[in-house]
């Protein structure tokens, strides 16, 4: 079975990432955004939150949930959608 590492969106991001409109497609993600939130192993990801909404730390909207091989699902109103993690352009200055 799947093991999925928890990646919780910091609070004062959490307002923003709410009030931000929809978008499809994958999602552009900053790493100094979020605190490492544990482990879980599930079948899927939807599995996961499921287990989890019992829990006194349930996924929450922007949440992220990375699989063994690094590809990365965020918890938006809608589902889950793919994200990935934002890197950087190097300057050309």
């Amino acid at each position: 079975m799947p093991v999925y590492r928890i990646h919780r969106l910091r609070d004062q991001q959490r307002q923003q990432f709410r009030s931000a409109p929809h978008t499809s497609g994958v999602t552009s993600v900053k790493q100094k955004d979020y605190r490492e939130g544990g482990t879980i192993e599930a079948p899927s990801a939807y599995a996961a939150w499921s287990s989890l909404q019992g829990s006194q730390d349930p996924l929450t909207v922007g949440d992220l949930l990375e699989t063994e091989d690094g590809k990365l699902s965020i918890c938006k109103y809608v589902g889950f959608e793919e994200a990935r993690w934002h890197v950087a352009e190097p300057s050309t200055v």
